[in-house]
């Protein structure tokens, strides 16, 4: 698609002239969405006890996070006890989300302290409260992001137009990077109801695989392990969005903490990045092993696990890190914007990367940078 066709680039010019106009209210919609769920993990696998002193006296720290292969660290560092370990007596009482709204509106409710999410929950999130909310603390997962289509109706991206295109919600990180590609290319799409040159259909990610075998839509751009669940089910791949990013790493889960409970318990706090990066030191070394306490944990939060043709290449799909990646969140941001979903934010002093450098440095490894975002 080097070339577009005149009437496409006249759609594309007013769609970037109404974008203004439309944000205020797609922020609106955004922060109102009320997807997804939040319940305590019920304890199908007890959780790993408290051992030893209180950290700042605190009895407990509640982490919130998905059951989802991209939240590998938070999956395996709960489910083996690294991240409790690092806690001593201060027990983890763990939350898991649908999606990222949900968890912010839990951590602005003061319900959980710390979670896992991805960077467009965070970014709208920390912009909503007018960047009094939360911060980004660290990283935690890039890539495992793909568009995956039915091959007998796309072959190529050049095949779109037309096509139904599944993401998992509005304004959620998939559905920003799908509706900038298309805008990238050309295609006209609005992003509130999501019609256009091709129509951006917003389902569950569980609900997904079922509407791709039925023929409902054409294609998905999906975070694992539902990919990986389109390609057992027939699809193929038709970008990598790792592709798309410079050196191929982009953020897809962050660690964020509320204000409140970070200048309260740094300590704490600390302590919980420890394990995060113990984790991920974990799940670099044990691969196989860690595979299989991501399938582990999977099942004690929804009662399935994964089978190996989805699990391996999901796994293999996520690389784990501890830097936040911050430039790239920025430009998702300015991706945000460019779809009409988003009016240009301020995002200065959405990351403190002061204590997971501490603990960088005390492990030897490099510090990581804030892309001039940090909080002063």
């Amino acid at each position: 698609m080097s070339a577009l066709p005149a009437s496409r680039a006249r759609r594309a010019r007013r769609r970037l002239l109404a974008a203004t106009a439309l944000a205020p209210l797609l922020i609106g919609a955004l922060a109102a969405c009320g997807y997804g769920s939040q319940k305590e993990d019920d304890g199908k696998k007890p959780a790993a006890k408290a051992k030893g002193a209180k950290i700042d006296g605190l009895d407990s720290v509640r982490i919130g996070y998905f059951a989802n292969v991209t939240h590998a660290t938070p999956l395996v560092g709960i489910q083996e006890g690294l991240i409790q370990k690092e806690l001593g007596g201060t027990q983890i009482k763990p939350f898991t989300f649908n999606a990222g709204p949900s968890e912010i509106e839990a951590l602005n409710a003061g319900s959980i302290d710390i979670g896992w999410i991805g960077p467009s929950p965070a970014i709208n999130g920390y912009t909503r409260s007018g960047g009094q909310n939360l911060r980004i603390i660290g990283g935690s997962a890039s890539g495992g992001v793909s568009l995956v289509a039915n091959p007998d109706k796309i072959k190529t991206p050049a095949d779109l137009e037309g096509k139904r295109i599944a993401t998992p919600q509005k304004g959620n990180t998939q559905d920003v990077a799908l509706l900038n590609y298309l805008s990238e290319k050309g295609y006209d799409v609005d992003a509130q109801t999501g019609k256009g040159d091709v129509s951006v259909i917003r389902q569950d990610n569980k609900e997904i695989p079922t509407t791709f075998k039925q023929g409902g839509i054409d294609g998905a751009w999906v975070p694992e392990p539902t990919a990986s669940k389109l390609v057992a089910e027939g699809g193929k791949v038709i970008l990598d969005e790792r592709d798309l990013w410079e050196d191929g790493k982009f953020v897809i889960t962050n660690v964020i903490v509320s204000q409140k409970f970070l200048k309260e318990h740094p300590k704490v706090v600390e302590a919980v990045l420890r394990g995060s990066v113990r984790t991920n030191d974990w799940i670099k070394a044990n691969p196989d092993a860690a595979k299989k306490q991501v399938n582990a944990a999977l099942k004690n939060l929804t009662g399935s696990q994964l089978d190996a043709k989805v699990l391996d290449p999901a796994f293999k799909n996520v690389d784990v890190t501890n830097d936040p990646l911050a430039k790239t969140l920025r430009d998702e941001a300015e991706h945000a914007v460019e779809a009409g979903l988003l009016e240009k934010p301020e995002l200065d002093g959405i990351y403190d990367l002061t204590l997971l450098n501490k603990v960088l440095k005390a492990a030897g490894k490099p510090e990581v940078e804030d892309a001039g975002l940090g909080a002063s």
